[in-house]
């Protein structure tokens, strides 16, 4: 493709990633403001944004991005980021990238998000979509459910069908560019904790590398991805935020985001990317649960 059409992509896809982290924002406010005030007290959280930038590993502007993040009554720790990042990666790292290896220029702009809330009965969630270009270009990202309590953790219970059933959605709508089955089968394996040989929560989708050579095919489902969350978790939140919990099934939920974490520092490629890109620390590690338990 030609330099101006290579530009009139990632303005398009700045703009989505953008305008869907705005939209889920909202959304989850509207979640947050409606959790009833007995279980959850009377005050709802808020997002709060703030701006950052970064340098690249020779020290020139390499754009940055938005931390929205949110500690509220309902979500106890969630955060919806937005950043577009470029420059050249560091030596160390570019073999490791499609493209990167004799012309070093990156340019990636997507969205991220993490939510833990503080009810056990209403599972944590992952999201992200990113746009990336080298020599190459692609799109990758995903979504994946963790409920944090073992009787919900199953295939069979209600919100792991509708989450699977959202995410068949939007492959089977791009069928072309998104094998629903290769997609699923994906993210059960990297979502893996190799050490424990147990799945971090009940799966979904994760896709990278992604360049069918129909750019707007790629980008139409990656928008489709986005759509299909904001349509389903809101809902998989009310769903289960009236139910009341126990002390035991806190203590549950905090050993279980133990795994969380363990799955973050050692295998999330996303976290391994920023930090090594000179990403925000404090917007890559925002994943991490606010408050965790190894027993």
């Amino acid at each position: 493709m030609d330099a101006g059409q290579l530009e009139g992509r990632k303005a398009r896809a700045r703009a989505w990633f953008e305008g869907l982290r705005d939209d889920i924002c909202a959304a989850l406010e509207v979640v947050e403001a409606a959790a009833p005030p007995a279980l959850y007290g009377d005050v709802a959280g808020r997002f709060v944004r703030t701006p950052w930038t970064r340098a690249d590993h020779t020290g020139a502007a390499g754009g940055g991005g938005t931390m929205a993040m949110m500690k509220g009554r309902l979500f106890e720790k969630v955060g919806v980021h937005a950043s577009t990042v470029h420059g050249e990666f560091a030596p160390e790292f570019r073999a490791q990238i499609p493209g990167a290896e004799t012309d070093p220029r990156f340019w990636a702009s997507g969205i991220s998000l993490i939510a833990h809330p503080l009810n056990p009965n209403v599972p944590a969630v992952h999201m992200n979509t990113r746009f990336v270009v080298t020599s190459k270009a692609w799109f990758g990202g995903g979504a994946d459910l963790t409920p944090v309590l073992a009787a919900r953790r199953t295939q069979a219970d209600p919100d792991s069908r509708d989450f699977h059933a959202a995410m068949r959605a939007a492959c089977d709508a791009h069928a072309a560019v998104a094998p629903y089955d290769k997609f699923k089968t994906w993210c059960d394996e990297y979502f893996l904790l190799k050490h424990r040989n147990e799945m971090r929560g009940i799966g979904g989708i994760f896709y990278d590398y992604l360049a069918s050579g129909d750019w707007d095919a790629d980008f139409a489902f990656t928008q489709e991805v986005g759509r299909a969350f904001l349509r389903t978790y809101p809902a998989l939140v009310r769903r289960n935020m009236a139910l009341p919990w126990s002390d035991a099934q806190r203590e549950e939920q905090l050993v279980r985001r133990g795994r969380y974490v363990e799955f973050n520092l050692l295998y999330d490629r996303g976290t391994v990317f920023g930090l090594k890109t000179g990403g925000n620390v404090e917007s890559i590690l925002s994943s991490m649960p606010p408050v965790v338990k190894w027993p």
